[in-house]
């Protein structure tokens, strides 16, 4: 039975309606999906308007470049000053030494205070001796004062196997110490001046940042951890506490308004992250019949997730070499 030519023009001109409101749907999920995640990455406080910057370090400190750019970033806004909130292991030598520069250029424009939440050991530790002034909490862990090379060996394994590594190079330290071969007393003595050239760096860090006495920075140096507790003594910390006590000598030292919004600043794009959720919704827009709107909903939530400056980075464990 064929239809009436009205109610297929009625039939069709329902769909379109249907797509339509479909299509609005789908960009208004993606819109408040994009505001919501800016929201949540600043804050909510503008970047342009007066504030106390927050930034985090977490994980494997190394060589970051996004970093150091976002360090000097808040040294161009509008921050009156920026709290560092550690609760890092510590990491390599060189990515430790990268973040305290980049700590000492900023604190000549802003002050900075760290907050250890949970642990700035090793190479965090270097990093809160960036900041002006360093609070802890009673039993967060800081120190670790030292550094460690560590390598495998294993050559009793390839006896085993019946594997040899032969190699030809251009002079017996090259390429030493190397897992496949036992390690010469002249390979151990070239890395142990390596080790014990960044450990007199770090030591000499420490002492000029914490004007300490010879005797307490014996004590410190030793590669051990201490709690805040025992590191308010040691003067490894300036104060026990949080983030509100870090306001609070931000307040009293530096004249910044305990009740100035705080925002939170992060580095790295977060495409990664949520690129399935923009793929799906491009996809459903193009399958509608609308390829230009799905194209703009993709570029338009793009912006939006990237002007967040979200830190889609994972911080993956690897065995340390260095710091």
């Amino acid at each position: 039975m064929s239809l009436d030519a009205d109610q297929i023009v009625e039939r069709r001109r329902l769909r379109r309606k249907i797509t339509f409101w479909r299509t609005l749907g789908v960009l208004a999920a993606v819109a408040a999906l994009a505001v919501g995640v800016a929201s949540v990455a600043g804050d909510g406080v503008s970047a342009s308007s007066p504030h106390v910057a927050r930034v985090t370090i977490g994980g494997i400190i190394r060589n970051d470049r996004a970093r150091v750019e976002l360090l000097e970033e808040i040294g161009r806004s509008r921050a009156r000053a920026v709290i560092l909130s550690i609760d890092s292991p510590g990491g390599t030598v060189t990515g430790s030494e990268q973040l305290f520069d980049a700590l000492r250029r900023l604190s000549e424009k802003k002050p900075v205070v760290a907050v250890v939440e949970g642990i700035a050991a090793s190479g965090a530790y270097i990093a809160a001796l960036g900041a002006d002034h360093i609070v802890a909490r009673r039993n967060a862990l800081v120190g670790s004062v030292g550094v460690i090379y560590q390598y495998p060996n294993v050559t009793e394994l390839l006896k085993t196997v019946g594997v040899a590594m032969e190699d030809i190079k251009s002079s017996p330290l090259k390429a030493s110490p190397n897992p496949y071969t036992p390690t010469t007393p002249e390979a151990r003595a070239a890395v142990e001046s390596l080790v014990k050239d960044s450990y007199a760096w770090f030591k000499g860090l420490v002492s000029e940042r914490r004007k300490m006495s010879d005797d307490k920075l014996a004590t410190v140096t030793d590669g051990r951890v201490f709690t805040g507790h025992q590191g308010l003594d040691l003067q490894l910390v300036d104060e026990l506490g949080d983030e509100r006590t870090a306001r609070a000598w931000l307040a009293r030292e530096k004249g910044i308004p305990e009740n100035l919004k705080v925002r939170s600043w992060r580095t790295r794009e977060v495409d990664s992250e949520f690129g399935w959720l923009l793929g799906a919704a491009r996809g459903a827009v193009a399958a509608l019949g609308f390829p230009q709107a799905a194209e703009f909903l993709t570029q338009t939530a793009r912006g939006a997730l990237e002007r967040a400056q979200l830190d889609g980075l994972l911080a993956l464990w690897h065995p340390r070499t260095d710091g």
